[in-house]
């Protein structure tokens, strides 16, 4: 079989559970854009721009593939367990995909500025959430295509895999690919029947639940268990992953409002931030997180400002290696990160540290323990729990692994892929995918906290080439 088809059979098992997970339905029904927005995008930057009749099929095809890609949400009546995900029998791919010029000279502060805007514009929540739009018109003959997605979805690992398996590995036209496997249609027919069925599950697990509980008693009492003990441990862990992070608030980054979107982005070449990731004995994502510290403490030093630590969040992967593809499996780790160190491969080796704390602390994924009791109440009580977690970093950084390989989609071929999530009550939310040798990062920057984006830009960008020269 060939690599296309490899990847093509594996995209056909994507996303092929039928309901949401605790943690998508929270983000589902807290929804509240922009300032608690679920949209994450991707925007690639194409060499050329694809044939339209081709690129069309191409869509069609994959989104026959991929189930996903032609579900819509359907609620339960009462809250009694997550949404599922049933065909949409209206789907239209025309409504889904798009394609538009740029005016002007094709830019790329053109391209951001149409892609911040697209972002903020919410999502039809009756339709499948998805859109994607090809942008023509782009300078030197190039193209782009924002993929816009609502995190209910998945998470950034899950869209890069997507991504990956549908895209192919030459820019040929391949005439045989695979159709989509037949599908069982047990999908519940409206929101009643659903939530019977919800209701009719959790009945079911009554009596194993109340078993369960009677063992653990049991073996409690009769010191035949460390439950005791762990309990304790996790309490323990739970105070120190709730507990804001110990960093004063930047008094330059305050006004964070989540309402206006800048995007901007930054490139570096992947082997440089990776040697100056070992020079310190760190991770790439260490370097990565580094380099924005470095920026932010620039930015502040421009403005006259002394700090220390910045209140930071880094969502960690909690994928496992036989867990099913797409769908959402992270957590958010809480620090305070060392902005105030100069020196970047100290800056580096401190971030280690941290970093191994926090993924080794047994309350990480808290968010999953708290998820079906925030869905069981008013959804307002959810937009609150959210605005309060969000708002206690004025940073967000992510980093996702992308494809080690060039990449086409419908003939043109993938020079970048550049990351943007939303504003969850955070000043800046940078994200970084490595593609095929060049770390694209993405940044979301509130436009209330940061009014002079062009000096927020050249500090950003020399915080990344302090990092990436330490090696030079």
């Amino acid at each position: 079989m060939t690599e296309n088809g490899q990847m093509w059979d594996l995209a056909a098992t994507w996303g092929a559970e039928d309901r949401m997970n605790e943690t998508e339905a929270l983000m589902w029904r807290s929804e509240n854009h922009p300032r608690l927005s679920s949209t994450i995008c991707s925007l690639l930057i194409l060499d050329r721009a694809p044939d339209w009749d081709r690129f069309m099929a191409a869509n069609e095809w994959a989104t026959e593939l991929v189930p996903r890609c032609r579900q819509r949400v359907m609620d339960p009546l009462l809250p009694v367990g997550p949404p599922a995900w049933v065909p949409d029998e209206g789907f239209q791919l025309d409504y889904h995909v798009r394609r538009t010029h740029l005016p002007g000279d094709g830019s790329m502060a053109q391209l951001l500025e149409f892609a911040q805007t697209q972002a903020l514009a919410p999502f039809d929540r009756t339709r499948p959430l998805w859109e994607g739009t090809l942008v023509e018109g782009l300078e030197g003959g190039r193209a782009a295509y924002l993929l816009k997605l609502h995190h209910s979805l998945t998470d950034g690992l899950g869209g890069i895999q997507l991504m990956s398996l549908v895209q192919s590995r030459t820019r040929e036209h391949t005439p045989d690919k695979p159709s989509a496997p037949p599908r069982d249609a047990g999908y519940p027919s409206d929101p009643w029947e659903l939530t019977a069925t919800v209701m009719g599950e959790q009945v079911r697990r009554i009596p194993g639940v109340a078993a369960r509980a009677v063992t653990g008693g049991a073996r409690m009492l009769t010191g035949r268990s460390s439950a005791l003990g762990e309990a304790v441990r996790y309490g323990s862990s739970l105070r120190r992953t709730l507990a804001a992070p110990p960093a004063r608030s930047s008094p330059l980054l305050g006004d964070r409002r989540g309402s206006t979107w800048r995007f901007q982005v930054m490139e570096c070449e992947l082997a440089d931030l990776k040697a100056a990731a070992k020079l310190a004995r760190g991770s790439l994502n260490d370097a990565y997180v580094a380099a924005l510290l470095g920026g932010l403490r620039r930015y502040h030093e421009r403005h006259g400002v002394a700090i220390d630590d910045l209140s930071t969040v880094m969502p960690v992967s909690m994928r496992k290696t036989d867990d099913p593809m797409g769908g959402n499996k992270f957590a958010g780790a809480y620090f305070a990160a060392p902005i105030g160190i100069e020196d970047p491969v100290e800056r580096i080796a401190v971030l280690r540290g941290i970093v191994l704390t926090l993924r080794v602390e047994p309350a990480l994924d808290t968010l999953s323990v708290v998820a079906p009791l925030l869905n069981r109440v008013p959804s307002k009580i959810g937009q609150i729990a959210f605005d309060l977690v969000g708002s206690a970093a004025e940073l967000s950084a992510s980093n996702v692994p992308g494809v080690p390989y060039p990449v086409y989609m419908a003939g043109a071929r993938v020079e970048r892929v550049f990351p943007f999530g939303p504003l969850p009550g955070v000043a800046v939310m940078a994200a970084m995918i490595s593609h095929n040798g060049t770390c694209c990062i993405g940044l979301n920057i509130d436009g209330d906290a940061v009014e002079d984006l062009d000096v927020f830009m050249e500090c950003m960008q020399e915080g990344l080439v302090e990092v990436t020269s330490v090696v030079a």
